[in-house]
């Protein structure tokens, strides 16, 4: 059982780094944090519990909220996941407030809730994979296509749920065939509560409470971004204006990196100093293109010597040899091998 109740407060967080998998400054969420049954996700700490009854929180203003709030740092990211969106609509007004202001945002919807009615250029929706119901997912995939949405899917990776691979490749064919522009992997924790509930049979409960999941979670992940490549989309949530050389965006490319090379634990203290990097430079008053055009970027404390040489690839031609080698590692398939 699910009980609405109306709240006063807008729940906003800030963050001064891009962190997986939204990269957002400014997170808005209208609703409380638990509102699905059996299994609720968590979306801003990626965990995912079960409960039979919960009561849920609704912002009863969100654009009053907004305008009182401190100023909204951009990107933002919008949670109207779950039902609650299909109700009360909070999620799209936070939204118009957002387009009204020329503030860029990401607008999280799923599989049981809606997309919005109207969504500016400025916005990219993702529309999260759960629950898994593919008759719903290809009509909210066709509508985001219908109505020429910046869009994108993302896949919560639940053990037994979302790691099957036929599973993965029928969403990975229907997000192709309505043109999304991103297929990318969300990590969940689940609580123990939720173990019981996803638990199909005894080996599952086996592996779920006595096995080590985290290793197929990693390769489920691996496995997602190489069918993003072989569907020609990008395999992470692609922030709003990805083709600008912003120090946002820069932060973002060294953290993906980074992110990518401690789960294959591969040169892990390199990749540590690379995500050290990353705070640096989102973090920086002036921007990388001009300090590179002036100096070098050599001069900022701090950044180690690969990430300069991966930063001014990028700068220079929008792609670093560095960063192309790792993502192509990162692409394995479970089935088959490298992407």
């Amino acid at each position: 059982m699910i009980i609405y109740r109306k709240a006063q407060q807008l729940r906003i967080q800030r963050s001064p780094i891009p962190e997986l998998p939204f990269w957002t400054a400014t997170t808005i969420a209208p609703y409380g944090a638990k509102r699905a049954a059996p299994i609720a996700i968590d979306y801003l700490e990626l965990r995912a519990s079960f409960s039979e009854r919960m009561e849920v929180t609704v912002c009863e203003d969100v654009r009053d909220e907004l305008e009182r709030s401190a100023s909204i740092r951009e990107p933002v990211l919008i949670e109207a996941s779950e039902f609650a969106e299909v109700v009360f609509r909070r999620g799209e007004e936070a939204l118009r407030f957002c387009c009204d202001i020329d503030a860029t945002a990401i607008h999280l919807v799923s599989t049981r809730g809606t997309l919005p009615k109207t969504a500016c250029e400025r916005a990219i929706v993702v529309i999260a994979a759960w629950p898994v119901d593919i008759p719903r997912l290809l009509e909210l995939f066709g509508n985001a296509r219908e109505r020429r949405m910046r869009w994108g899917a993302a896949i919560p990776v639940i053990f037994p749920a979302t790691t099957n691979l036929d599973t993965l490749r029928e969403i990975a064919n229907a997000a192709r065939e309505n043109g999304a522009m991103f297929l990318a992997a969300l990590p969940i924790e689940l609580d123990p509560t939720a173990r019981k509930v996803v638990a199909g049979d005894r080996e599952d409960y086996e592996m779920l409470f006595h096995g080590d999941v985290e290793p197929l979670q990693v390769a489920t992940e691996r496995h997602i971004a190489a069918l993003a490549a072989d569907i020609g989309a990008a395999d992470f949530i692609l922030p709003p204006h990805w083709e600008e050389k912003s120090n946002w965006n820069a932060a973002i490319l060294l953290t993906l990196t980074a992110s990518r090379m401690i789960a294959m634990k591969r040169d892990v203290e390199i990749a540590s100093r690379i995500a050290r990097s990353a705070r640096v430079v989102a973090q920086l008053e002036k921007p990388l293109e001009r300090i590179a055009s002036a100096a070098s970027l050599s001069i900022v404390e701090s950044l180690d010597d690969i990430s300069v040489d991966v930063l001014n690839d990028w700068l220079d031609g929008g792609r670093s040899a560095f960063v192309d080698h790792i993502n192509k590692q990162w692409r394995l398939r479970r089935d088959v091998g490298v992407a």
